[in-house]
């Protein structure tokens, strides 16, 4: 006799299916944790390397795919698909910026993130110091760390022209100060940010030039600043040795500067500036010429550009070097030739 059956036709096989779906949702919910886990772990995660420190450099226009690519290649052991979708899922990679970055041991793919998104890139930096001349400044340049040497084998007039100051000299143009720049840049553009330095720096000078004042030009406040750079041994002196070339110029008498003669005689200067030198002629001798040099001789600093306009007041025109770095300020030669015998010949 068959049995009857009085429970639910279908009760077990539901019941069934309901515990293979919850038991299928809990391993999803765990595999969706674990993914999180270890995602989470991979972003904090330093990446491996192939050496301490890698250069990584970011072209402009370069999308997140190619950036990710461009990580890779640079010496970074990662899966390029993988850094390109944490670009995505971050929501940073179109905030990703151009440049030159360098890649230290220890980088995790939040950190590179981070770095790239803040455009945050690995900078050299070169100083042009206050009295050089332009020689002095482009062989610095030439031995900048990472700097393409793009001016290198351009003449001084070809220079100017590449930087739109055709027929302008050099010399006295660029600001001295300490300039940064992303490897690989060009030299090029320190010398724009130099040359447009010191344009500003003129002109806040000049617009600060005291009444009194006999230079005409802004020009002519750059080449007496240059020479005040150059003749300065103690910073106090500065206005006081302006003061002196005005007073001179005022009075048309010749300026009688050494650091004229030895910048006239170029790479022919040995270091001894003798009495011949003082007695042969040129558009820098300003023993033998009235007025200023035709340019400047150096890069001039903020103070010497500020003193060249802002001298101190008095009638001195004569000044010798005390041996201690400051110099000794006379209006008379009577009392100038008494200084030379005190500091100079120990008289």
């Amino acid at each position: 006799m068959a049995r009857s059956y009085h429970g639910p036709l279908f009760h077990r096989p539901i019941r069934d299916v309901r515990r293979f779906f919850t038991t299928l949702f809990v391993l999803a919910l765990l595999a969706a944790f674990g993914a999180a886990g270890a995602g989470w772990w991979w972003v904090h995660h330093p990446l491996p390397l192939k050496a301490p420190t890698v250069d990584l450099s970011i072209e402009p226009g370069t999308l997140p795919r190619g950036v990710a690519q461009a990580v890779q290649d640079a010496g970074v052991q990662v899966d390029p698909r993988l850094l390109f979708l944490w670009f995505r899922v971050s929501g940073e990679g179109p905030r990703i910026k151009a440049g030159s970055y360098e890649l230290e041991r220890g980088v995790t793919p939040r950190r590179l993130l981070d770095k790239l998104a803040r455009g945050e890139e690995s900078l050299r930096a070169v100083t042009l110091v206050e009295g050089w001349n332009i020689r002095q400044l482009r062989a610095a340049l030439a031995k900048a760390d990472q700097l393409k040497p793009d001016t290198a084998k351009l003449t001084e007039p070809e220079l100017m022209k590449l930087l739109g100051r055709d027929g302008v000299a050099g010399e006295g143009r660029f600001f001295p100060d300490t300039y940064t720049y992303a490897r690989g840049s060009s030299d090029v553009k320190v010398l724009q940010r130099a040359l447009r330095a010191m344009d500003k720096r003129l002109a806040q000078a000049w617009a600060q030039r005291s009444p009194a004042s006999v230079l005409k030009t802004p020009e002519e406040a750059l080449i007496l600043a240059s020479i005040v750079e150059k003749e300065t041994g103690k910073a106090s002196d500065r206005t006081m040795i302006a003061s002196v070339f005005q007073n001179r110029l005022r009075v048309g008498m010749p300026l009688q500067t050494d650091p004229t003669v030895i910048y006239g005689l170029g790479e022919n200067f040995d270091g001894n500036l003798r009495k011949v030198h003082l007695q042969t002629d040129s558009p820098y001798n300003t023993y033998l010429r009235a007025g200023l040099p035709p340019t400047p001789i150096a890069m001039p600093g903020k103070a010497s550009l500020l003193a060249a306009v802002q001298p101190a007041e008095g009638k001195f025109l004569y000044f010798v070097a005390k041996g201690d770095g400051s110099s000794h300020f006379s209006a008379s030669l009577d009392e100038h030739n008494r200084a030379v015998n005190r500091y100079q010949r120990g008289q």
